[in-house]
């Protein structure tokens, strides 16, 4: 419960916007369950796009046949080496910046444009970390196209999931045999649980840009959390669909301390298997792997994607299997784009900084090609590899280096004193095993940083498992890193087809969105009010006098603290009363910290992150002072806003933003 001592006295508030104001009622309650319950729009199909950094793609199941989770279709012009469930996140427009195509298509349409031609063409890739590393992020927020071109990222983002929406409505129609309503549709997106609340904001945004969902009907989109969905996902698991680490006796009949790898090969072959079906059966019943669960169990999923690892910490809740956060989300961007960016370094020091970037700008589809034949080896990279991995130079490379430096690739090769890196006749650079697994370092490093930092902290003892998800959970290198950072602590578990699990867990996440009953605060939010000044416990320069009244000013009201747990469906409750009579919207600044205990607006690390608008326009009451009573939500993967007018009991129209700052 908040503890919040305000004196319960009306403040003379004053303008607009302003910390005037006072809570008049401060109490925060836990609701009843039945009043919160919205009237439910009987959803034919849930669909759940994973909009990833490196690769996307969509999954449903029909609310009649929850326990039928179906992935999309198959992509044309799949990677060697790389299943093909999902597509890349590459996305295309004309040079009249019109949306052309999205993934493989796109990828291979740049490619095969005219050197001349493909500088006008504006293609775009990776862009999705944009939005956790922008601190200021706005609608206006823009990214920047391979050809060095401004474009903005709204309009990107719109278009990718535009781009989704007709190809699911597209398959979902092939299947109906008529035309298949959005209406008819709940979608649920998938972002990084360490995301903050702009970016969350952003990607509904561009969901009500992309024709989605309409911003009169929002509940008819979810936003997911990733880890929260891959743990949704894993409660489900069987024990043929996945690879137990940490098990010393033999899964699929191999031993995991002899290689690591193997059991990953013999599990991508049963995946490929049964990759004809795309309909993957979630037993209704609780994986065998839950059985073992019991009340209170904890467990730890660590996403490791393209551009981001989120760690989550959960406990089971019995006897329905619901989960409750245990700590808040933490990881940062450590996904496996990191190894690209290290490979780029590397050739920056072999070919001159100088070189990298004019290459890039004047032959921006042959980098992406030498970044793809890179991701096709990085993926070959295992702790115990022997002989080196060949990396085909373009011949454009080739030949470009030629005519800005004068000298060849292979002298440049020669004079840099990268002895690990040699040049190979058939026009590769040759790279040993240890100089690959030397560009996994850094972001592993971070990655196991992270990692034993949240196996120190108090709340993450007896942890008895640890799901280890997201596509660079693929890689031997980081599972052997997780391996030995644990030494047997916690069972790891991969589950198969592990770039999918968060895809699939986000449909059972839409399906019910209320299994996740508690989670936890990221940071401390609240309001700037005024409080009667009391001498000796408030500083002498925040005192405001009006009247005979002493004032002291900036004083932090506490909606909710860092990491404090809050239950589905509580809330907050304040009221809030107009300045003037005539005052149509009250504007109220919310702040946030990541400290614990604030006690001033003005107190260093707060910052103002969103205001929260109570349109009370057409509620003009006989009452002299009209109250404005505001519930806030702070259970949920967004934070909502309702207000009611006390003396009319009319709902009033409130929102929270967090992007026009």
């Amino acid at each position: 419960m908040l503890d919040i001592n305000v004196m319960a006295t009306p403040s003379p508030a004053k303008s607009m916007g302003d910390p005037g104001i006072t809570p008049l009622s401060p109490t925060h309650i836990l609701m009843d369950s039945e009043e919160n319950e919205p009237t439910r729009h009987p959803y034919v199909v849930v669909v759940a796009i994973d909009f990833g950094t490196t690769s996307s793609g969509y999954a449903y199941a029909f609310t009649k046949e929850p326990e039928c989770i179906h992935t999309m279709r198959r992509w044309e012009g799949g990677d060697p080496g790389v299943s093909n469930q999902k597509t890349p996140t590459t996305i295309l427009l004309t040079p009249d910046r019109k949306f052309h195509s999205f993934g493989y298509a796109a990828r291979d349409f740049y490619h095969d444009l005219d050197p001349t031609e493909s500088k006008q063409w504006l293609y775009l890739e990776k862009f999705k970390m944009k939005l956790h590393t922008t601190a200021n992020l706005s609608i206006d927020t823009d990214l920047h196209a391979a050809n060095g071109k401004k474009v903005k990222a709204l309009d990107i983002f719109a278009y990718a999931l535009a781009f989704f929406k007709e190809q699911a409505l597209k398959e979902l129609s092939d299947q109906a045999g008529s035309d298949f309503d959005n209406a008819d549709v709940r979608w649920v997106i998938t972002v990084p649980a360490i995301w903050k609340m702009p970016a969350k904001q952003f990607m509904r945004e561009a969901s009500y840009k992309a024709g989605l969902v309409s911003r009169e009907n929002p509940d008819q989109l979810i936003i997911a959390l990733e880890p929260e969905a891959a743990s949704i996902y894993c409660r489900k698991l069987r024990l043929h669909q996945m690879v137990d680490l940490g098990n010393k006796t033999a899964l699929n009949g191999y031993s995991p301390t002899e290689n690591v790898g193997m059991g990953m090969t013999q599990a991508k072959e049963h995946v490929r298997r049964n990759r004809q079906s795309r309909t993957f059966l979630v037993e209704n019943v609780i994986g065998e792997l839950w059985s073992e669960l019991t009340e209170g169990d904890r467990y730890v999923v660590v996403d490791c994607g393209g551009g981001t690892v989120d760690l989550t910490v959960h406990q089971i809740r019995m006897p329905e299997g619901h989960l409750k956060e245990l700590y808040k989300a933490s990881g940062g961007p450590y996904g496996s784009i990191g190894i690209d960016y290290e490979f780029e370094k590397l050739l920056c020091k072999i070919f001159g900084q100088d070189f990298i970037d004019q290459f890039k700008i004047k032959r921006p589809a042959a980098w992406v090609d030498l970044m793809i034949a890179f991701e096709s080896r990085k993926r070959a990279a295992t702790p115990d590899r022997s002989n080196p991995l060949n990396i085909n130079l373009p011949f454009s490379f080739i030949d470009y280096y030629k005519k800005f430096r004068g000298h060849s690739v292979e002298h440049a090769l020669r004079k840099s004193n990268v002895d690990f890196v040699k040049w190979s006749s058939q026009g590769m650079l040759r790279m040993n095993p240890d100089a690959m697994n030397a560009l996994f370092k850094p972001t592993i490093d971070h990655i196991i940083q992270h990692l034993t930092e949240l196996f120190d902290r108090p709340e993450v003892t007896d942890i008895k498992f640890l799901f280890l998800v997201g596509g660079f959970a693929e890689s031997a290198l980081l599972q052997q890193a997780v391996q030995k950072m644990l030494q047997g602590r916690s069972r790891i578990i991969i589950p198969h087809d592990v770039g999918l699990t968060i895809l699939k867990g986000a449909v059972l996440f839409g399906l019910d969105p209320s299994v996740i009953k508690v989670r936890r605060s990221p940071l401390t939010y609240g309001v700037g009010v005024l409080n009667r000044f009391i001498e000796g416990k408030h500083p002498p320069e925040k005192m405001l006098v009006k009247g005979s009244t002493r004032w002291c000013t900036d004083v932090f009201d506490t909606f909710i603290s860092v990491d404090q747990s809050v239950a589905l469906g509580e809330t907050v409750k304040r009221s809030y009363t107009p300045a003037k009579p005539s005052q149509q919207v009250i504007v109220i600044h919310v702040y946030c910290s990541e400290k614990e205990s604030v006690s001033f607006i003005t107190d260093p690390g707060v910052r103002k992150c969103g205001t929260l608008k109570l349109d009370v326009s057409g509620t003009e009451s006989p009452a002299a002072r009209r109250e404005i009573q505001t519930l806030m939500q702070f259970g949920d993967t967004e934070i909502r806003a309702m207000a009611v007018d006390v003396a009319t009991s009319r709902s009033v129209k409130a929102s929270i933003d967090f992007l026009s700052q």
